[in-house]
């Protein structure tokens, strides 16, 4: 750190300290405004956030409040009883991951929604390759995509709203370029729409050290109480707010900040100073997930909100049913008036006195109640609590493993229904924002290739299409509507004996569509040329076939014709008869 100030005091004697003029001043002021009122708004959510977190994520706990403080360390679970509802919300944020987002294939392809853009085929293997070069930096192992992705989840099934910050990331070394993914914890995340409910800013409260802040913005953009925290290196934690919000009057043909859609600043609260130079954005950099909105709410509700009065009783009634566990297992002991005192209860231990001579006890144990009943009250909350953390839809393919295709299909379909009201938002709120930031990334570092001719006479627009296992169980629809005539219309063939009723069905184009929705490996089907090879070896093979079983009538004519031959009869006639001129006119030959 004394680099770094050696390194700044030839610029502090020549230009002097930093001095915030008029604008920066009221950017400053404007900032803290705006950043109480949106506190004064969430304050309530925070509350429920709160309540939320020590039920199923207590690591957040005390963390949605501005000034909280946490000691590194502290103990956070000991306000949970029962661990059902930790259970269910992990296994939530798996599902979500493995439905939507699974890092084992390719869950989105970009393309354009002009069909006649589409038709040519430059632009066809652009977009391919470019939604190879999206999913490749995506997973650069500096991204850190997948470990934010999941705390997305967590979060969005904790407290129904999360936030994924998309930057451009630039290594030491100049072929280190890659995208970098942050999920901005909740506590410190603050978000404002625009009239059509899409979010168009936020302001992130952060905290950093004297130390941390001179590293990111430069010693001289600290205020006086942040360089005396840097010359006497102290660990303490400071303020700041990160606000972006839309520039309405921005002007493209400018290459500075005024030029961008969004505006960009940080403040540093302890000393009201603008600490870094006003920035912009292209595109918005972060993208909100939200489960559900309820009207006139910015911030979404998630499960845990749903089933809050659940994860309450089911934690009440673990409580009583381990006060009668332990009755059960150390039960409490009844004695007379004048009876037995002081009793041993270690292993073989001899009490005298505690029998009557003719054998009867003279200590009773007090009844505990019906343990049974607290187990199925807890099971009945357990069992809408899995409902709501979608835990139960992935239970049925385990509890019963011989269903057939069509059952499975079926299955299959129901979760599809079942998951596109909720979950099926996160592909057009959160997955397709963030998209188009990455891709907004991609290209301002050159890392996409040129675009053809046709796309960029169409302005390169472009739409994010999912191809994740959820948009796959959305269509299954698809395949059992069609598995279903299929087996309706196969036992009217049985009934009447006329198999003219599946000609209707068209098996060479169902099929391949049909393994695309169930996810076969394009790998394990035929190619269009191998189909027809294959259609072709058929039809020789029934053409011989054919040729085989008509060769012994043939062997029987010619036999015949031979025999008559040799017995003075005429040949028959083989083919059409000849028609031509005889002595008395037109006659038959």
């Amino acid at each position: 750190m004394a680099d770094l100030r050696d390194a700044d005091e030839a610029y502090r004697k020549y230009e002097g300290a930093h001095r915030m003029n008029g604008r920066e001043e009221k950017l400053v002021a404007d900032t803290l405004a705006e950043f109480s009122e949106l506190q004064t708004w969430r304050n309530t959510f925070a509350a429920h956030w709160e309540e939320s977190a020590e039920l199923v994520l207590p690591t957040s706990r005390n963390t949605f409040w501005y000034g909280n403080f946490n000691w590194p360390g502290i103990k956070k679970t000991d306000r949970q009883i029962d661990a059902t509802g930790m259970a269910a919300l992990a296994r939530f944020a798996a599902i979500l991951d493995s439905m939507m987002t699974p890092r084992n294939m390719i869950w989105q392809q970009v393309r354009s929604d002009d069909d006649y853009v589409m038709k040519d085929r430059e632009t066809r293997l652009w977009f391919e390759q470019a939604t190879r070069l999206l999913f490749k930096y995506r997973y650069n192992p500096v991204s850190n995509f997948p470990s934010q992705n999941f705390n997305v989840y967590t979060s969005l099934g904790a407290f129904g709203t999360a936030g994924m910050y998309v930057e451009e990331y630039y290594g030491t070394h100049p072929r280190d370029r890659a995208l970098r993914y942050t999920n901005i914890p909740l506590g410190e995340l603050f978000i404002h729409q625009n009239f059509q409910g899409l979010i168009d800013g936020f302001i992130r409260w952060y905290r950093l050290t004297g130390r941390q802040a001179a590293q990111k913005f430069g010693y001289d953009a600290l205020p006086d109480a942040l360089k005396n925290a840097v010359d006497k290196n102290s660990e303490w934690p400071y303020n700041f707010l990160h606000r972006v919000y839309p520039q309405m009057d921005h002007d493209p043909q400018r290459i500075d900040a005024r030029g961008k859609p969004f505006m960009s600043m940080h403040v540093c609260i302890e000393g009201r100073q603008l600490v870094a130079p006003e920035g912009g954005y292209r595109s918005l950099p972060i993208a909100i997930s939200r489960y559900i909105q309820t009207p006139m709410e910015v911030y979404g509700r998630g499960p845990t909100q749903l089933v809050l009065p659940a994860l309450k009783t089911l934690n009440a009634e673990k409580r009583t049913f381990l006060k009668q566990g332990h009755r059960a297992a150390d039960p409490v002991l009844l004695l007379g008036d004048d009876g037995l005192m002081n009793m041993s209860l270690l292993p073989g231990a001899m009490n005298k006195g505690g029998m009557t001579a003719d054998g009867k006890p003279l200590v009773g144990v007090l009844p505990t109640g019906n343990i049974q009943i607290s187990k199925e009250m807890m099971q009945e909350e357990r069992q809408l609590i899995n409902d709501t953390f979608l835990v139960s839809l992935f239970q049925i393919l385990t509890e019963t493993p011989t269903m057939s295709a069509t059952e499975v299909i079926e299955r299959v379909n129901e979760k599809g229904i079942l998951l596109a009201p909720t979950v099926g938002r996160q592909e057009s709120e959160y997955l397709g924002p963030m998209t188009f930031r990455e891709l907004d990334c991609l290209s301002h570092m050159g890392l996409l290739p040129p675009m053809p001719a046709r796309l960029r006479e169409a302005g390169g627009e472009y739409i994010a299409v999912s191809t994740s296992p959820l948009s796959r169980a959305m269509r299954a629809q698809e395949a059992a509507g069609f598995f279903r005539t299929v087996e309706n219309v196969k036992e009217l063939v049985q009934i009447t004996g006329d198999s003219s009723l599946l000609h209707p069905f068209n098996f060479k184009v169902a099929i391949p569509a049909i393994a695309d929705i169930q996810m076969v490996p394009e790998s394990w089907m035929s190619s269009p040329d191998e189909i027809a090879a294959k259609d072709k070896g058929l039809a020789d093979q029934k053409a011989k076939e054919m040729a085989i079983q008509a060769a012994p009538a043939q062997a029987a004519m010619m036999k015949a014709n031979v025999a008559a031959q040799s017995a003075g009869v005429a040949q028959p006639q083989q083919g059409p008869p000849q028609v031509g001129m005889g002595p008395q006119g037109p006659g038959q030959q």
